[in-house]
């Protein structure tokens, strides 16, 4: 393995043997030549490269195998097939309660921990002060591990993971315990891992935390490599496949959608190519390369955002907080008890800036028929930083979760920088008013 990628992982798969009743585990220790268990795959034929430096986000929903492949890199798992190789110091963060013995204190698995990760007694005792200031327990580190709450345990642990120079490090969904102030100081500390080149992988629900920290994802179904490469992309394909879970269909991949005319008594063609008649409308709709997801009970057909004199580009470029209008138009193909449209403004990372709908904005939207028809506009402004960014619109059912149609990217704009020459040091930029007073001294 080259020394670029920190790494590899060919052809990996994992069995577990599941037994029905725990005495059949014994029986076919004792009197072996008869199988008693049953083969459960949670990894089949993973390969994957990841060059060093690299920051990746692992999504994929419980079960699926992402902390089995985790253990693996980390080396707590072998695989049962396959080939694992990984450069450098691998420091890992997985199960609440790995690593730890709970009858030594706090301040005895720092230590048992750094020797386990290569450190020497000497360079764990110069980092004990800032292990200790960063998980700030208090006098709990010289208490047993036992007595800790689940938080304590994972800041002390977390502290651990990240100030012994790793040069890997990995992540299960352990920061989820910690309180709000601490999950904030490990997103800031795995940042600087992240700008001082260590290889960092981690497995989250958070979709933002997955589009905002790395640099590519990886995204695991039923114990194979479903999706990898940018993560707004990633993120987007896995929403899209537990969608279609939820509404127990399978909507092709070249088209998001199926109106499903004929369960929903339609007399219209309801493909999208030509539900949306395209005057004056977005042409980008009719696209089937468009990734939108949905059960298609109705469809977004328009989807414009004007410029503060009311004009309409395919590729639009606004003014430093200009004041925009945001047009959707649908179409109902089938009953609703009510519905919700809105919106989300991002950036090229899909990290969501600006957003509302009709539900938050109180226009609370009644039942409607087949072929009902509705009109909604939003107006805000664009107080960005210069840059570009993707409008996402998307439509609910009855207040809930259950998308109707869901569009990402529907349009792609750009916002010019302030005409004042200010420099935008933040995506949002917000009046600030300012007082500064020179104090004489009187010596």
């Amino acid at each position: 393995m080259g020394e670029e990628i920190a790494i590899s992982l060919s052809n990996i798969s994992k069995c577990f043997k599941r037994y029905n009743r725990p005495v059949d585990r014994l029986k076919e220790i004792l009197l072996p030549g008869k199988n008693r268990s049953e083969e459960f795959w949670a990894l089949r034929d993973i390969d994957i490269e990841i060059p060093r430096g690299q920051t990746v986000g692992i999504v994929g929903r419980n079960g699926s195998g992402k902390s089995t492949l985790l253990q693996i890199i980390a080396g707590t798992l072998t695989p049962t097939t396959g080939k694992v190789r990984v450069n450098g110091r691998v420091s890992a963060l997985l199960e609440l309660g790995s690593g730890f013995n709970p009858e030594f204190t706090g301040r005895q698995n720092v230590f048992f921990n750094g020797r386990l990760l290569g450190l020497s007694q000497k360079e764990i005792e110069d980092k004990f002060d800032e292990i200790a200031s960063f998980a700030d327990i208090g006098d709990f580190i010289d208490q047993p591990v036992k007595t800790y709450s689940s938080g304590m345990f994972v800041r002390l642990a977390f502290a651990v993971a990240v100030n012994v120079d790793p040069e890997v490090f990995i992540v299960d969904e352990a920061l989820a315990v910690g309180d709000i102030i601490f999950q904030h100081r490990c997103m800031r500390r795995m940042r600087t891992l992240m700008d001082s080149g260590v290889t960092t992988l981690f497995v989250s629900h958070d979709a933002g935390a997955i589009k905002t920290l790395c640099n590519w994802a990886v995204m695991i179904h039923d114990g194979r490599l479903y999706a990898n490469g940018l993560p707004n992309i990633v993120i987007t394909e896995y929403l899209k496949l537990v969608t279609d879970l939820e509404l127990g269909s399978s909507i092709p991949k070249e088209l998001a959608i199926d109106a499903q005319k004929d369960e929903l008594n339609s007399t219209e063609e309801t493909q999208l190519t030509e539900v949306i008649a395209n005057n004056g409308k977005s042409d980008r709709l009719s696209s089937a390369k468009l990734v939108r997801r949905g059960s298609g009970k109705a469809l977004i057909e328009t989807v414009q955002l004007l410029n503060q004199y009311g004009d309409y580009s395919e590729s639009p470029v606004f003014e430093f907080n200009e004041k925009v209008k945001l047009l959707i138009e649908l179409k109902v193909h089938a009953e609703l008890e009510g519905c919700i449209v809105g919106f989300l403004i991002c950036d090229k990372n899909g990290n969501e800036i600006i957003g509302s709908n009709t539900f938050e904005e109180n226009h609370f939207i009644g039942k409607l028929k087949i072929g009902d028809r509705l009109k909604i506009e939003f107006e805000f402004k664009l107080p960005l930083k210069s840059a570009s960014y993707s409008l996402t619109v998307a439509g609910a059912e009855n207040y809930s979760t259950l998308t109707f149609d869901w569009i990402d990217n529907a349009i792609i704009f750009q916002v010019l920088p302030p005409s004042t020459g200010k420099r935008i040091h933040a995506l949002v930029d917000q009046p600030v008013s300012t007082s500064v007073q020179q104090i004489t001294s009187k010596n």
